[in-house]
């Protein structure tokens, strides 16, 4: 399996794709500052410093940074999380 970083539109979010569906379903989940979510997954990439928000639909998360922190020092921490969960 693997997970593809890809560029946004918006200079603070990357897209992160899978090979194999994140979440089931048609809904879309997204976690803002002080909420929490079903998906320990979201849960965990909240967890790591310099995540600002995120945003989820069946094989993707987009991670939103804070605007003080460089992509080359979270992107590794937010692929970390991807493993921890298996992708």
């Amino acid at each position: 399996m693997g997970v593809r970083p890809e560029s946004t539109p918006n200079p603070n979010a990357l897209k992160f794709t899978t090979d194999s569906l994140i979440f089931q379903g048609d809904n879309s989940i997204s976690v803002m500052p002080g909420d929490t979510s079903e998906h320990a997954i979201m849960n965990d990439l909240m967890d790591v410093n310099g995540v600002d928000n995120v945003f989820g639909y069946q094989n993707f998360i987009t991670v939103n940074k804070a605007f003080d922190v460089e992509w080359d020092e979270l992107q590794p921490r937010v692929m970390e999380v991807f493993e921890k969960h298996g992708y």
